[in-house]
Order: structure tokens, then sequence, then C-alpha cells
């Protein structure tokens, strides 16, 4: 593969980290064939394809814009794509397990892996002792995206000096993501639906492995400062948690033909959001125990119909829960695009970073976000902060 530039990557990040990917995994699915070929056309190419098509890689925009910010440039550019690379490849095990423990049929408007592989076997009916086949077998192409990530990223560290800082990076980043997805299901199984324990699963699950690891990564490998670290960490924690208030807000309101996912999906499964905790205190707060009663039966029941989620749709939106947490990510963002321009980097990358934190937040006008100053409603008396451990 030819060494690129980095004024070529800076024209599209997308396109050259393709270019990495595409060696990278060619290299994985040649060894794979070698070693067993159904293994290799039903997982390895699967996992390969999957990362290949690839969402909008704004973990690996981030990487890159973050490292351009700091000062990094030809002598970092080639580890900077292998470390994308395999932020890539995380994101595929991510992806993969989490539909597997959702029980998702769809992503990215397309079957999901598991469902695709229990399609093309007819064994969505038969039950292993855990799973389905296709359950079964997608838990080991998200361990093979992992094994896979781990490998692209072991290229890294040997290209810089910062390795020991990277492999921390690395690491926290992995074990946080894992915790983050436990907390998720232990709330499920248990019920608990606190709007702390809320906002610490949307830190571990999603912001620091969205925005905080990435931007951090991409500092590294510049060798930047640990003041421009820590500003960095700062903006990436208010921006992933407005990403997830986001995705929140979409679990409930989107629309399926933009998500790519079920209608009420987050609802049915009685995924513990804080947009689900945030109604659930504002109706207590206004003594709408009809509403506790509702959000109680519904959420978390796999038999709730359409017209129960509807309902529940309804009182997020007339209680306020939906308009509380939609001002709390615009503010959330707007301290994030603050941090970034104060942390004294180079301001054209740096803007490159603020638009993808906002972009992720689901925020479209960086002049209006601006204008918002912390953002939105003020916070309601008896509803805790959703800004929590990031104020």
């Amino acid at each position: 593969m030819r060494t690129l530039d980095p004024q070529t990557v800076d024209r599209d990040v997308p396109a050259a980290l393709d270019l990495v990917l595409d060696d990278l995994l060619a290299r994985r699915l040649d060894e794979a064939r070698a070693l067993e070929g159904t293994f290799a056309s039903d997982i390895a190419a699967r996992v390969a394809a999957f990362t290949l098509a690839g969402g909008r890689r704004r973990r690996s925009q981030l990487l890159w814009w973050s490292l351009r910010a700091c000062g990094g440039g030809a002598a970092e550019t080639g580890a900077a794509l292998r470390a994308a690379a395999a932020v890539e490849l995380i994101q595929t095990c991510a992806l993969v397990h989490d539909d597997v423990m959702d029980g998702s049929p769809l992503r990215r408007a397309a079957p999901a892996l598991h469902a695709a592989l229990d399609e093309q076997y007819g064994t969505a009916g038969r039950r292993l002792p855990l799973l389905s086949f296709g359950g079964a077998a997608a838990v080991l192409a998200g361990d093979l995206a992992l094994a896979w990530a781990d490998d692209a990223f072991a290229e890294v560290l040997p290209r810089s000096p910062y390795a020991d800082g990277l492999a921390a990076e690395w690491r926290a980043m992995r074990t946080g993501m894992v915790a983050g997805q436990y907390l998720d299901l232990h709330a499920q199984a248990t019920g608990v639906r606190s709007p702390g324990r809320a906002l610490r699963t949307a830190v571990l699950k999603t912001a620091r492995y969205s925005a905080v690891h990435p931007l951090v990564l991409g500092a590294r490998l510049a060798g930047a400062s640990e003041r421009t670290l820590g500003a960095l960490r700062r903006a990436g924690s208010c921006a992933g948690v407005a990403f997830q208030l986001r995705d929140d807000l979409e679990g409930v309101f989107g629309d399926p033909a933009r998500t790519g996912k079920p209608a009420g999906e987050d609802l049915r499964d009685g995924k513990a959001t804080c947009l689900l905790a945030v109604g659930r205190a504002l109706c207590v707060r206004q003594g709408d125990t009809e509403g506790v009663r509702l959000l109680d039966d519904v959420v978390g029941s796999p038999d709730a119909t359409d017209e129960d989620l509807r309902r529940v749709t309804a009182l997020l939106a007339h209680r306020g829960a939906r308009a509380y947490v939609t001002a709390r990510l615009e503010g959330l963002s707007a301290r994030a695009a603050r941090t970034v321009r104060s942390a004294g980097l180079a301001p054209g990358p740096a803007e490159r970073v603020v638009d993808l934190l906002l972009d992720a937040a689901g925020v479209a006008a960086p002049a209006a976000v601006d204008r918002a100053g912390t953002g939105g409603e003020p916070v309601r008396p008896g509803v805790p902060a959703v800004a929590g451990g990031v104020r």
C-alpha cells in the first residue's frame, strides 16, 4: 500500500482509512481462508464486509483531526491511520455483540450479522443452550473483530515514541466499553433506572469510547501535553454524553427509515436511558402516578403493543422529558465546543474536531450552539442534572 501524506488524508479521512482497512483486512482474510474455508466465508468475510461498509467513521475522524490539531504530521500519519483502523474494528465488535444482546434484527437498515447467519442456515427458530446459531456465531464474529483490532493496534506501538501512553489508553477503551455494556444489561435485568446509573452507563459505554479515547489517542500520537490531553478528555466527555442523549431520543422518537432500527426498540428492551430516567422523575415530581404506572408496565415488556409505545412516547413529550434531554445535550455540546476552542490547538483542525463533536450530538449549527451558552432550559428542580460527572 502506498504511503499517504497528511494533506492527502486531510482532504478525505474516510477514504484514506478505507485504503488502510482494505489492505489490513485483505491480509486477515487470506489468513482465514488458509486456516478454514467455511469459517472464512461465514465469519471472517462478514466481519471484513461489515467493517468496510462502516458508518460515518466519526471515531476515526476524531482521532485524525485531534492528531492534526495537536501538531501531528507526516511522521505520525501511518501510525494514526492504523490506530484508526483498529478503532473501526473495535466498533465492529461492539455493534455485532450489541445486536446479539439486544436481539436487534437490523443494523444500518440491513439484517444484523446474527440475523443474516440464521437466515442463511434457516436456524432462527432453533435454540442452542444460550442463543440461536446466528447469535452464538455472531459472538465469535465480534471476538474475531476484537482480535483483529488488537493486532492492528499492535502495529502502531513500535512506530510511536509514546507507546506506553497509547497502550494504556487502548486498554482503558476496551475495558470501559465492556463495563458500560454490562451496566446496560444489568439495568435491564434488575430494573434499576435511576438518572445517576443511566449517566454512568452513558459515560462508560458511549462518551469515553465514542469521543474521549479517539481524541486522546490522536493527541498522544502527536505528543500532546497533559494539559491538552485533559482539555480533550473534558470536551470528549461532554460531547460523548450529548451523543448518547441524542441516541436515547432517536431510540424513542426517531424515524426507523433514518435510524435503521425498529421504532420503540429501546422501550421494549427496557433500556436504562437518561431519557426514561428523567421522564419517570418528572412524572413523580408532577404527581402523575398513572404515568409512572405506564412506564413501569410498558418499558421492558416484550409484549408491549404499538399503541403502548405510542402512549409512552406521548408521555415523555408531554411531561417535558424530551425537551429537557434536548436542552441538556445542546448545553453539553456547547461546552465541548468551547473547551476545544480554548485549548490552544491548531485552529483549522480544532474546528474540524468541533464540527465532528457537534454533528455526533445532532447539533447542526455550531453558531447557534455557541450563542446558547450552557444551553437550553435551566435545570428543573427535582430532576437530577444529566451532565453528572462532566459538569
